[in-house]
């Protein structure tokens, strides 16, 4: 368990060691360093030794960062007013919930702060004034879809591994890096179960509502997993979901193989 002193304290860290070489679309997450100018972030604390921030590890062993949109923005190909346009994001998720990206860099001044960040479906850079504060998460989720299961790790520690359904042939869950853009509750439908994931994958589905996001959910159809039983999702027994909601935070890193 990563103490509260114990984040913090990474975090500052990685104030004191920041540098200039934010990277934008790369599929993995980096620790992202904040820099001194930022004017959201902590104040610098010096006298801590911490190395540089490093790219997620296969041990899911490095902390990652996030932060909420405040306003809808286009995303850049270079830390300019006047670079290349390559996506788009909104405050709000299809479900209405507050949207989040992950902060994969070191943030730049040039003609103002701008941060390299990975949204659901685009990566670049983002002025830093329409992002809220940096929040850290140090888990990482782990789906494998031949094998039918789902780990969480914190560090070097399982906290959690469940079995679960996946997407058919006709209808696969996407491999691939992405997040936990949000989770959701109380659902009309028993389908759902009680606890819903959004992560920032796609289904390859096109006619999906609110653009296709594939969703971590309970069922009312437990004796179908495990097996290829979704349109793309990955369902998990209630009690399954409900405890994987008790230490599983949103930003939360997915690896999906």
């Amino acid at each position: 368990m990563v103490g509260l002193v114990g984040v913090i304290g990474l975090v500052l860290a990685l104030v004191d060691s920041a540098t200039d070489g934010g990277t934008a679309g790369r599929s993995v997450s980096l620790a992202a360093a904040i820099p001194e100018t930022d004017p959201l972030g902590p104040p610098p604390r010096r006298g801590l030794a911490v190395p540089q921030p490093r790219q997620l590890s296969a041990r899911g062993d490095d902390v990652v960062l996030w932060a909420p949109v405040r306003r809808s923005i286009p995303l850049r190909e270079t830390p300019s007013p006047a670079g290349r346009i390559v996506g788009r994001v909104g405050v709000s998720t299809p479900e209405r919930t507050e949207n989040i990206v992950l902060v994969t860099g070191a943030t730049r001044a040039r003609g103002g702060l701008w941060v390299p960040i990975r949204s659901a479906g685009a990566a670049g850079w983002a002025p830093r004034s329409a992002l809220g504060g940096y929040e850290t998460v140090a888990t990482r989720l782990l789906v494998d879809t031949r094998a039918f299961t789902v780990t969480l790790r914190r560090a070097d520690e399982v906290v959690f591994r469940a079995p679960i359904g996946v997407g058919t042939s006709a209808a696969p869950t996407p491999t691939g890096s992405f997040y936990v853009r949000n989770v959701l509750t109380r659902y009309r439908s028993a389908f759902y179960g009680p606890v819903a994931f959004g992560t920032s994958a796609r289904s390859t589905l096109t006619d999906w509502p609110a653009g296709g996001f594939v969703g971590i959910h309970g069922t009312n159809r437990p004796d179908l997993i495990p097996g290829r039983i979704s349109h793309g999702c990955i369902r998990m027994r209630n009690e399954d979901i409900r405890a994987l909601a008790r230490v599983m935070p949103v930003g939360t890193p997915v690896e999906i193989t």
